[in-house]
């Protein structure tokens, strides 16, 4: 039996304009996976600490994602994944993604890596489309790829990994009420006006051209969403007051995370980012919710192997 541990990390999607195609990979947060190839045939989840999911293949992520994955392979093999969740579900910063991303990266080196990590994006994706009923690439392909990533068109499938500028850190907060993607995509509107649509392209642009000259006036001037930040904000307690808090503390800018309830906050510096934290923790003392803050650098390289 060959076996490996990977850390499967947290992602922050949508990145404020750039909902369903932009995303970015966290470095200190993230799930701890363990995938072994066994002798019998077939995907099996052997064990999940940390989170009340399914064991059956079927109805997980991680194991809809690594049948898609043998199904193309071709070849009669045996998988056992064992699930070690860190990322709450419904978190807003990549839960379902870490585990389906985690599981094909793992299995693909066990097999000597016969897809290329483009490819593993795809069978990510199944996954989520098991747990969002949408299969979107903006939090499986920063977990793979890591960094930040632009998915440029779905059909057909076209992922390009973007410059990662080595200041950057981000602070999330993580309110401890869930909210669904599914119920998180039920508020927005399925028509926006033209108006809107060239601020959003803009802001895209912007972004991606900020994050490859290394231009941090211009990444903070396109972290901006006027098409799904107004209605998914609703949703989160104090979304506002966090938002101004944190860009008084001085980062570039701040939004949801994902499909929230998480917001993040993007910084030019470690210290800057800690006072983001600071000021968001006075915000969030005053609501009588519990709730966790993350501070981490982006991680460049995505799924990672760790001792087992």
């Amino acid at each position: 039996m060959k076996s490996i541990k990977v850390f499967a990390p947290a992602t922050v999607a949508n990145l404020s304009c750039g909902f369903d195609v932009l995303g970015c990979c966290l470095d200190t947060v993230g799930d701890e996976m363990i995938i072994h190839i066994t002798s019998t045939p077939g995907v099996r989840i052997i064990k999940i600490e940390g989170a009340d999911l399914p064991l059956e293949t079927e109805k997980n992520v991680a194991g809809v994602a690594v049948q898609a994955l043998l199904a193309e392979y071709g070849k009669e093999i045996g998988v056992e994944i064992e699930i070690f969740k860190k990322i709450k579900a419904g978190s807003g910063i990549g839960s379902s993604a870490a585990s389906s991303a985690g599981a094909v990266w793992a299995v693909n080196h066990l097999l000597g890596t016969p897809f290329s990590t483009y490819k593993l994006v795809e069978f990510a994706m199944v996954g989520e489309k098991l747990a969002s009923g949408n299969a979107h690439a903006d939090n499986v392909a920063p977990a793979l790829l890591g960094g930040f990533t632009l998915v440029r068109s779905y059909t057909p499938l076209d992922v390009i990994k973007l410059n990662n500028p080595k200041d950057l850190v981000m602070t999330v907060i993580h309110p401890q009420i869930e909210v669904k993607t599914s119920d998180s995509r039920s508020v927005i509107k399925q028509n926006v006006s033209l108006k809107q649509a060239i601020n959003q392209w803009g802001n895209v642009g912007g972004l991606v051209a900020g994050l490859f000259t290394e231009d941090y006036d211009l990444i903070g001037r396109s972290l901006e969403d006027v098409i799904i930040e107004p209605m998914r904000s609703i949703l989160i307690p104090e979304f506002q007051k966090v938002k101004d808090t944190a860009i008084r503390q001085g980062a570039l800018g701040c939004g949801i995370s994902g499909s929230g309830p998480s917001i993040f906050a993007l910084s030019k510096s470690m210290n800057t980012a800690q006072k983001v934290a600071q000021g968001i923790n006075e915000v969030y003392k005053k609501t009588g919710l519990d709730f966790d803050i993350h501070i981490s650098k982006i991680n460049n390289q995505g799924v990672k192997i760790m001792e087992l």
